[in-house]
């Protein structure tokens, strides 16, 4: 009877040491990994890994993958296109002729120092964009915009005289075409209207609200272009919105040494160059026909930006 009892225990005391070492055996075993058995190295993430990386501080919006920038970039080129072209279209044809440059009788008081002594000026034919390039203009063929008043109607600004020979060379590389700023004397004829010139004070009227965005109507900032009413010629914003660079050198006796026929400007200057039409920074005087200013090529604002003529 002991004998059958002491079996009987020692057959229960071992069934339970069996299932014990069974149910420790997972947990006391060592897992063999490769960062166990080369700890200095790092390791390669696995597919899996990678695709389980956290995304929580990816932003959606500036992926690369962006659905609505990549259609962009693919349609650029035609819209570019698209765009030269228009401004092709917008250029307008000005008939060569002899003018007064300078201080005429309707300038009046307004007139300064350096718009004397009023004088004779013949230029040939030439063709004048009906308005300032714009943003959306100059984004095409730059790639960026530098204005601080956004809107692809509105004329770019803050380009400096440099900027827009920059601008300038690379369009002429697209369109094969001969663009250019005005000269001073081509800027002026065309602002009073050419051979079709009324004689007004201002580019297309002797009101100012009527053709330009200034100081008074313009709201402290740039407008789109051709909103305005033009001039004799067809062409807008020649008296406000933003000053336009030609491509002259300023000086400030010029007027009394200027060729008659087709006159560029000081042949030399060590600064400045000079830039016409005001902006709607600007007031009454300074959006005359034949006022004149300048700065330095260098120079930025964002009331300063340019008009093309071939």
């Amino acid at each position: 009877m002991k004998s059958l009892f002491r079996q009987t225990v020692l057959f229960i005391l071992l069934s339970s040491a069996i299932t014990a070492s069974a149910q420790i055996r997972p947990v006391t075993r060592p897992v063999r990994t490769q960062q166990n058995q080369q700890p200095t190295q790092p390791t390669r993430p696995t597919n899996t890994q990678q695709q389980n990386k956290p995304t929580t501080s990816r932003q959606p919006a500036r992926t690369p993958t962006n659905p609505p920038a990549k259609q962009n970039a693919q349609s650029s080129p035609a819209s570019r296109d698209k765009i030269l072209a228009n401004l092709a279209a917008d250029m307008v044809y000005v008939e060569g002729g002899t003018f007064t440059m300078g201080a005429t009788a309707e300038q009046g008081s307004d007139a300064e120092d350096d718009e004397k002594p009023a004088h004779q000026v013949t230029l040939s034919s030439f063709y004048i964009c009906k308005h300032e390039v714009t943003q959306e203009e100059w984004e095409a063929v730059m790639g960026s915009n530098p204005s601080e008043f956004k809107g692809k109607r509105r004329p770019v600004e803050n380009v400096s005289w440099e900027d827009c020979q920059t601008f300038i060379s690379k369009l002429n590389s697209i369109t094969g075409k001969h663009y250019r700023l005005p000269t001073e004397a081509e800027w002026e004829y065309a602002a009073r209207g050419g051979s079709r010139s009324q004689g007004y004070k201002y580019s297309g009227s002797n009101n100012l609200g009527n053709v330009a965005w200034d100081s008074y109507y313009g709201d402290f900032k740039t407008h789109e272009v051709m909103t305005k009413s033009p001039n004799e010629l067809g062409l807008y914003d020649m008296s406000g919105n933003v000053w336009e660079w030609c491509s002259d050198w300023y000086d400030s006796k010029y007027y009394a040494s200027s060729p008659n026929i087709n006159p560029k400007g000081a042949s030399s200057g060590p600064y400045h160059r000079v830039k016409r039409g005001g902006s709607w920074f600007y007031g009454l005087r300074s959006c005359c026909v034949s006022n004149r200013r300048y700065s330095v090529s260098s120079f930025c604002s964002n009331d300063l930006g340019l008009r093309l003529v071939l």
